[in-house]
């Protein structure tokens, strides 16, 4: 395990025990242990998998892959969640279904998108999967007034011709090029054995004709490229997507001119594989990604991620070169400001403690252990005066040798932030990292809003780090630090 030596604990402001269980709440938990935001939210249907944001009249309505992991033989209906602030939502639950016998080509559903034509009617385009066909994808349309209630059209399904995978033909993504009068469609599929972005175009969402490879492979694999995004925000075109493999996260391009091709920004992920699928969407002010946070096999904390979730939601601020950054959603900040005390309950006793700062001596592993959270939080503080090479963090479910089982590290000198599910951090591979240079840093500005097993944790405005991590509630949690100096400045916890 991680713990590298005698672990001398000071407690501070212990009390007597007492069998009161309203006494007990108060010594072991941080504030109230129950609350009513809406921060990760799941599907009235089960679980969230590929998000399809789209905006319209002042809502996003928020289509989604809804994960029933009820045994039916289809599987992935379309469902919608709508909110105009992303802290209330509106589970509309399924309002696209799939097919109804084995011989229906979307006997599951896949991920798309929706657009609104220039007669108010809704389209949405989607993925019919069938993996007793040949070939077992196709893209598939249907159309709506309301975007509840849906009428197929299956006359308008289209298969990959002979310049792409008959197999790996999905995720459409529909937008509307007012300079050129049509519509453009991105589809997910391969050419020559490489992961491609295809282009079709339509005058009447109806017909569509292939105008070749849009976007190749750039990242050094043959990944496909999931979930495509196109959109214009700000003077700047970008396209996002996910790789299928080997990492498993999001990333994006972007460009002032299509024509002259996509640049790839220096950091050209948001987050970690503890998110996945994000789409862009845009009121024409803002910027933001909707993904989805997997549970864990069996939702035990030291399993591999499942696929499909919680829906996660980043706010994207773009910089003056054009590059993003992912900051937490204002709403969200701003619906929990109630303050709590927060001091440590107990703390080795090299760390010194002084006006609402913790200094870590540096020694073999120190730890300030806190009072349990329960609910929904926001954690901020400021990492200061760490070293080079440093390794510090959070620690949470804490054991009896007050070493977590889970762990967000800070890991200077391999440059990262990393996640173990495991209390071994010194033997074991981290579960998620990004890679994150700071050791010449100043400082480390952390804000982690922890809620409903899901910890996003945003450093600097610059990067966020999102990992299921169900006892992150409900068992002690701490600041740690691994043979290194570091100092814990405004410590604050909100609910």
């Amino acid at each position: 395990m991680l713990l590298l030596g005698t672990l001398s604990l000071s407690c501070i402001g212990c009390s007597a025990g007492t069998s009161e269980a309203k006494q007990e709440s108060e010594e072991q938990y941080l504030g109230e242990s129950i609350d009513n935001h809406v921060v990760f939210p799941a599907s009235v249907e089960g679980f969230v998998g590929d998000t399809m944001p789209f905006y319209d009249d002042g809502t996003y309505n928020i289509f989604y892959l809804a994960d029933q992991r009820n045994g039916k033989q289809g599987y992935h209906p379309w469902a919608m969640m709508q909110t105009k602030d992303f802290v209330n939502y509106d589970d509309k639950g399924v309002v696209i279904n799939y097919g109804e016998t084995i011989k229906d080509q979307d006997i599951a559903l896949g991920t798309g998108s929706v657009i609104k034509d220039k007669n108010g009617k809704y389209h949405a385009f989607y993925t019919g999967h069938n993996d007793a066909y040949e070939p077992k994808e196709a893209v598939m349309h249907a159309i709506s007034d309301d975007l509840e209630n849906w009428e197929k059209v299956p006359e308008d399904t289209f298969y990959a011709n002979e310049n792409y995978a008959k197999n790996d033909f999905r995720d459409p993504y529909v937008l509307y090029m007012e300079d050129e009068d049509c519509y453009w469609m991105l589809v997910t599929t391969r050419s020559n054995n490489t992961g491609v972005i295809a282009k079709y175009t339509s005058k009447d969402l109806k017909t569509w004709n292939d105008d070749g490879v849009f976007f190749e492979n750039d990242m050094d694999t043959d990944s496909n490229m999931e979930c495509p995004t196109l959109l214009k925000y700000k003077n700047k075109w970008y396209l996002s997507f996910s790789d299928q493999w080997p990492n498993r996260i999001v990333h994006y391009r972007f460009t002032d001119d299509l024509k002259a091709g996509f640049k790839k920004p220096q950091r050209d992920f948001f987050d970690g594989n503890g998110f996945y699928a994000g789409r862009m969407e845009t009121d024409g002010e803002r910027l933001f990604i909707v993904g989805w946070n997997g549970t864990k096999v069996g939702h035990a904390d030291d399993a591999e991620y499942d696929w499909g979730g919680n829906m996660v939601t980043h706010e994207l601020i773009q910089a003056k070169d054009g590059s993003l950054s992912p900051v937490m959603v204002n709403e969200v900040e701003a619906s929990m400001t109630n303050s709590l005390a927060v001091a440590p309950e107990k703390m080795t006793e090299s760390i010194k403690s002084d006006d609402n700062t913790l200094n870590f001596a540096g020694e073999e592993y120190e730890v300030a252990g806190f009072k349990k959270l329960l609910g929904s939080y926001i954690v901020s503080g400021k990492f200061k005066n760490f070293d080079e090479n440093g390794m510090f963090g959070f620690a949470f479910n804490l054991d009896s040798e007050n070493v977590g089982k889970l762990n967000i590290v800070f890991n200077a000198a391999n440059k990262r932030i990393e996640f173990y599910n495991t209390d071994n951090i010194m033997a074991e591979v981290p579960q998620s990292y990004v890679d994150y240079d700071f050791g010449k840093m100043d400082e480390l500005d952390v804000k982690m809003v922890i809620a409903d097993g899901v910890v996003s944790m945003y450093v600097n405005n610059d990067i966020v780090f999102t990992e299921r991590m169900y006892l992150s509630q409900g068992m002690e949690w701490g600041i740690f630090s691994v043979k290194s100096k570091v100092s814990v400045e405004d410590l604050k916890v909100y609910k």
